[in-house]
């Protein structure tokens, strides 16, 4: 079987959250030095009988250099992993004081599941989940 050459194809990480989204959006915005570009909340939409909380976000994009995450707030999803298996988030850095930046903002009121460290494969390699849950994984390629 023959694939086609795709010439652009972007993953954008879409989370659910249960309740606090837009917290959650605010501190990534933070901790990465991006922003939220758009927000949309239940209340006026043509899905505000879908949260008891008109004010939680029914859709909100966060962007920060090249990430961008996308996210919403659902009652009936909760934040509890589903599926097959755990997703993370990975970041990869050209600057190692970068990416303990970022590292250092995200794990506050979260857990380091890998504290950032040399690996054998030649980067600087860490792991952590968040204070909502949402597990993420750091990498930066050393400079030889």
């Amino acid at each position: 079987m023959q694939l086609k050459t795709i010439k652009y194809m972007q993953l954008t990480p879409y989370l659910m959250f249960n309740g606090n989204c837009e917290e959650a959006l605010n501190f990534y915005a933070k901790a990465l030095g991006g922003g939220i570009v758009h927000l949309s909340r239940y209340e006026g939409s043509p899905m505000e009988s879908m949260a008891s909380d008109k004010q939680k976000i029914m859709h909100a994009t966060m962007i920060a250099k090249e990430i961008t995450i996308m996210g919403a707030d659902d009652e009936r999803s909760g934040t509890e992993s589903k599926g097959s298996g755990a997703v993370h988030l990975n970041i990869n850095f050209d600057n190692p004081d970068e990416e303990e930046k970022a590292f250092n903002a995200l794990v506050g009121g979260g857990k380091s599941t890998m504290p950032l460290q040399d690996t054998f494969w030649g980067s600087k390699f860490g792991m952590l989940t968040d204070k909502f849950g949402v597990n993420w994984m750091f990498n930066c390629e050393l400079k030889k």
